[in-house]
């Protein structure tokens, strides 16, 4: 059973009990006849060959709340677009697909681009960037969730717990962000446990209290790729084409509402998807990748907060995440210790090693470039520059989901 503790700035909601899922989808159903909630998967076509999706959509033809299921479908050809909409098909929900490969989404993009809005990196960022482009189009949308298609252990109970703090009428949140357990035979997780909680811990040393950082710091999964938020937060918020989506995102969100209205919430008691490799020669890749997106982010929204970045600055963080990561792998090898988990310091430390070249590399592209890779625009301005764009790109969705 989880504990009731509540820490930091931000409400978080514990899986106290096992609640049957009929009853939160009750609710949900009778939420949504006044309500409307669309859930956003993106997934590449590849991720239909794998086990996860078929468990997927056998748990999503059961959910009778959702108005619509909008999949963000990234590097599919025609013949594959069209098998993809077939196996789709079988879901009795709506269901759209927002064909990224497609000549007419392809003029979009064309379009986007004349206009000097920077849309030059492919990915989950743009894809699901654009989908929500879509989805917004539609004024009468109240929220939209977000989760993957790799989860291998996926429940429909994932998503009812996912989206009941911000479509429940009782409640008063604008944002809610899923976290759970990542763990089986030993403990998984690593940029999260070795990287992202050390870094700010780390940054916290340096800085001192911070709200945003202390709002960074209370998230139990802050690079978790599940969430749910009101149209209203969605169309306001900008989105990182990078890995850094996800602190992004955050960021996006804290400007936008308030702390209050913010929530995280256990939506399994573990969860399991595809894990990266983490290479310490190849530190453009995998989790190295991952981790130096992450710090750049990071660095770029302490900047843009006022925060001076100085050489000591760096020299400090540098020297204090490496003691921050050491206490962190004391702890983990403590805990998988006490349950009997595998667990071995040695790859713990060669990861964090990895990590401070990320770290590095990270700063070295800040120190270069402080603006970096922009943000992908608000979908408010997009309307403001181009007023009719969202009325074609639904038209064009809904072209291509009729051949």
């Amino acid at each position: 059973m989880a504990d009731f503790y509540q820490h930091g700035i931000i409400a978080t909601l514990q899986k106290m009990r096992c609640r049957p899922v009929e009853d939160l989808e009750n609710e949900l159903t009778e939420i949504a006849k006044k309500s409307k909630m669309v859930l956003l998967l993106p997934a590449l076509v590849s991720e239909f060959d794998t086990p996860a999706v078929p468990k997927i959509l056998a748990e999503l033809k059961k959910v009778r709340y959702l108005d619509k299921i909008v999949l963000s479908l990234d590097r599919a050809d025609q013949n594959q677009f069209k098998q993809v909409k077939q196996i789709m098909s079988e879901i009795p929900t709506e269901v759209k697909i927002v064909w990224h490969d497609g000549p007419r989404m392809n003029a979009f993009y064309k379009e986007l681009r004349g206009n000097d809005f920077k849309l030059e990196i492919p990915g989950k960022g743009r894809s699901v960037w654009m989908a929500l482009g879509y989805i917004l189009a539609d004024k009468n949308v109240d929220a939209i969730a977000l989760h993957d298609t790799d989860i291998m252990n996926y429940s429909r109970e994932m998503l009812a717990r996912l989206v009941y703090p911000v479509m429940h009428p009782g409640l008063d949140y604008d944002f809610s962000k899923g976290y759970y357990a990542r763990v089986n035979e030993k403990l998984y997780g690593r940029v999260t446990r070795l990287f992202y909680l050390p870094i700010i811990n780390t940054l916290k040393r340096i800085v001192g209290y911070n709200p945003f950082l202390e709002y960074l710091g209370a998230f139990r999964y802050a690079l978790s790729g599940e969430f749910a938020m009101l149209s209203t937060i969605a169309r306001g918020i900008r989105i990182s084409p990078t890995w850094g989506l996800e602190v992004s995102m955050l960021n996006e969100v804290y400007h936008r509402t308030s702390p209050n209205r913010i929530c995280q919430v256990e939506i399994a008691d573990n969860y399991e998807h595809k894990h990266q490799t983490l290479q310490r020669d190849n530190p453009g890749g995998g989790l190295n990748r991952m981790a130096t997106d992450i710090a750049e982010a990071l660095l770029r929204i302490l900047s843009q907060d006022g925060m001076v970045l100085s050489e000591s600055f760096f020299r400090t963080m540098f020297t204090s995440y490496i003691e921050e990561s050491r206490l962190a792998i004391e702890k983990y090898n403590a805990l998988s210790l006490l349950n009997g988990l595998t667990y071995d310091p040695h790859s713990e430390i060669e990861a964090t090693e990895a990590f401070v070249c990320s770290l590095k590399n990270a700063t070295a592209k800040f120190i270069s470039d402080p603006v970096g890779i922009p943000m992908m625009s608000s979908w408010v301005r997009i309307s403001a520059a181009i007023p009719e764009f969202q009325d074609r790109l639904r038209e064009a969705v809904e072209a291509d989901n009729s051949l």
